[in-house]
């Protein structure tokens, strides 16, 4: 990511995530934050509440160095379940 000119935190536990998700917060200039889904998966609660109540910045959830812990299926189940679609 830094090789295309994103900046970012490197943390491991669900207190380093708090810590840089509140100073991600608190810079004015950021649109969005890039967080993997691993990471995403310790502070559930925190990243919820995030997106229901803040218009900016946008958190996208993406996948680590190891992979998707998606299923292959799982945007496709998305738009089922989001449209009510069941097969």
């Amino acid at each position: 990511m830094r090789l295309a000119g994103v900046e970012g935190v490197v943390v491991h536990e669900a207190y380093e995530v708090e810590d840089a998700l509140e100073a991600a917060m608190q810079t004015s200039d950021l649109g969005v934050i890039l967080i993997t889904e691993k990471l995403a998966a310790l502070i559930p609660e925190r990243l919820s509440a995030l997106k229901l109540t803040r218009e900016l910045p946008l958190v996208v959830e993406i996948p680590d160095r190891h992979g998707t812990r998606r299923s292959k299926d799982s945007i496709t189940r998305y738009v089922n379940e989001s449209l009510g679609i069941k097969f």
